[in-house]
């Protein structure tokens, strides 16, 4: 005899399609739509290094300080760190069963904001030439 799934949810739960938790349906697209924004990301990123490695140090500075390259380069790391967190997240919240999971997940997120932070306080000192 199986457990009827349905019986965990609430009656407007169950009207509004939520499931225990009520956020794993964004979790997934959020999680869909960044690994698609990674592809895009890496395309152009891969395309700008490859364009950019014989040339000397002030020209890659100077191609940083064009908005467009800058801010698309800057997107890498930000969408590149949402992507990790949401992964590291599922990672934890399926395999850690103990009080551990819920410091876990904060240094998952503080982890995640220092490399965003890191990266591009490295690409803006870059691009405004500091």
């Amino acid at each position: 005899m199986s457990a009827d799934p349905f019986k965990m949810r609430t009656p407007l739960r169950r009207v509004r399609g939520l499931g225990v938790s009520g956020s794993g349906t964004e979790h997934f697209w959020l999680q869909r739509m960044t690994a698609l924004s990674n592809i895009a990301l890496i395309l152009f990123f891969v395309v700008f290094l490859v364009a950019m490695h014989d040339e000397p140090y002030a020209v890659v500075r100077e191609a940083f300080r064009n908005p467009i390259i800058g801010l698309l380069v800057a997107l890498v790391p930000v969408s590149f760190s949402i992507h990790m967190r949401l992964g590291m997240e599922i990672v934890i919240e399926d395999y850690v069963h103990s009080t551990w999971k819920l410091p876990l997940r904060i240094i998952n997120t503080f982890f995640a904001v220092l490399i965003a932070a890191a990266s591009l306080f490295a690409i803006a000192k870059l691009s405004f030439g500091a």
